[in-house]
């Protein structure tokens, strides 16, 4: 299975766009692929059309299904991850009124080998690593699109097993939507880029978010000099300069879900497999060596690195492009999350045959 190396850089389009800013965004799609832009957003006036994501662990897929819609049409697309929708029924059972809700949906939706109360009970008991049956899956996304009436989904976390494909196969004549094409989206991305994101990641205590000492940091970097070590603050300013800390185990990278990752190869290679249903590639990384040629200097991931000036006590920020081994151990350059958003408008296009 092989993933195309998608051509960003465009003759005409000149200079550089500040990709970090949603103007500098705004601006560049415009540049790249504002024609592709306008056919989605008049295709989206009276159609949709339902994403499977497919990628693996960290590897993106709700930054760019989100960044999609965040150019394309917000009011029209949505995203939803089956992970975070497990987590909020699981939660919600606890409560008597909304137990009682969720219990009258299912009934109306469920089938299954299962009797609905144990399905039910399997839910309650719901933990991260809990296995729940396939068709309650199944009946929890259908009412989860019921909320969101007709628009363009992107699914995230589904099919998450090889028996699962075959019921996104038939998901879209269940749940209404005859008409509408499904597609799926597979996202390639190196193992490498995996690992660095999960082990440089830093979340703040306090609003629980999320950046990367190495990849994404914040506007203030700190210095322990007892730690000899450099750390984030977090930018919001109700947090007033907390600092960002690793999670527990994000040290050890990809180590304890190298499994899970295994499983998500499968799944892509299954699924790019399958005939009858579109396909969108997506391509995280370019080799070194044809990076001038495909896409621009700005498109690449910049690393930061830091270091102590003791004379006046301030960090300084070392930037450069960010140079990873891909998975066949080739020196590549890691992708801005715009570029490979720029490859999917314009595959989009294609597979709904807007050309």
């Amino acid at each position: 299975m092989e993933f195309p190396i998608f051509k960003t850089k465009i003759k005409e389009v000149t200079g550089n766009f500040n990709l970090m800013s949603l103007e500098g965004r705004q601006a560049y799609f415009e540049a790249k692929a504002g024609k592709e832009i306008k056919k989605l957003r008049d295709y989206l006036k009276e159609n949709t059309f339902i994403v499977y994501l497919l990628g693996k662990k960290n590897s993106g897929k709700g930054t760019y299904s989100k960044m999609f819609a965040e150019i394309v049409a917000p009011e029209k697309i949505e995203h939803f991850s089956i992970g975070d929708m497990v987590r909020e029924v699981a939660k919600a059972l606890k409560n008597k009124k909304r137990k009682k809700e969720i219990i009258s949906s299912l009934e109306k939706q469920y089938r299954g080998w299962f009797p609905l109360k144990k399905a039910i009970s399997i839910l309650e008991k719901w933990r991260v690593d809990t296995l729940l049956p396939n068709e309650l899956i199944l009946a929890l996304i259908k009412r989860e699109i019921e909320k969101r009436k007709k628009k363009a989904l992107f699914i995230d976390g589904f099919p998450r097993n090889l028996d699962q494909i075959s019921y996104s196969l038939f998901f879209r004549d269940l749940i209404g939507y005859r008409e509408d094409p499904d597609i799926f989206v597979l996202i390639d991305v190196p193992e490498k880029v995996i690992d660095e994101r999960i082990k440089w990641r830093r979340v703040c205590p306090l609003c629980q978010t999320s950046r990367n000492l190495k990849l994404l940091p914040t506007s203030k970097i700190g210095y322990d000099q007892n730690q000899k070590e450099f750390y984030l603050i977090c930018d919001n300013p109700n947090c007033k300069g907390a600092k960002m800390v690793p999670k527990e185990g994000d040290e050890l990278g990809i180590k304890p879900i190298r499994e899970r990752l295994k499983l998500d190869e499968k799944l892509i290679e299954k699924s790019f497999s399958l005939y009858g249903i579109p396909k969108i590639l997506l391509r995280n990384s370019i080799p070194v060596e044809l990076a001038k040629k495909y896409i621009d200097q700005y498109e690449i991931t910049p690393e930061y690195g830091y270091r102590w000036d003791p004379k006046i006590k301030k960090v300084k920020i070392i930037e450069k492009p960010w140079i990873v081994l891909d998975d066949d151990g080739v020196p590549s350059y890691s992708l801005l999350p715009p570029p490979v958003v720029v490859s999917m408008l314009k595959q989009m296009v294609e597979v709904l045959h807007l050309t």
